[in-house]
């Protein structure tokens, strides 16, 4: 794939979490994906995001930084929301909270195959 062409799917992705179309979740992430090195498989990637959509219901993955090298794609992810209890530790409680991540994703056959992920908790923490 293109530099164009994976930024693109990424968007898509994104657009598919957003609109938490869980249905063509399979479109983008692959069967035996691997999250932070663990095999989390399609099932247990998809349960993470209905998860966190339980906890955060008004999450938003707003993309500010996406650069793509095939296979490759790393992109800085915006939050600005109001998780109801807990989030990452936290007693957030329906407090407003912003906060990155940043994300590298590997691309194999037209799909997420690997995601490695780290969330500025310390900004969270700050705001609290």
């Amino acid at each position: 794939m293109s530099h164009d062409d994976l930024a693109s799917l990424y968007k898509d992705y994104i657009a598919c979490l957003n609109e938490q179309d869980w249905d063509n979740l399979g479109r983008f992430i692959g069967e035996e994906v691997q999250y932070n090195g663990e095999t989390v498989g399609l099932s247990g990637y998809r349960r993470m995001l209905e998860d966190d959509f339980q906890a955060i219901p008004d999450l938003r993955f707003n993309i500010e930084l996406l650069v793509s090298e095939p296979p490759r794609v790393a992109a800085r992810l915006h939050f600005d929301c109001r998780p109801k209890g807990m989030l990452f530790g936290l007693a957030v409680n329906g407090r407003r909270v912003t906060f990155a991540e940043n994300v590298f994703y590997e691309i194999r056959d037209g799909r997420i195959r690997e995601v490695w992920s780290v969330i500025d908790k310390a900004a969270i923490q700050a705001q609290l």
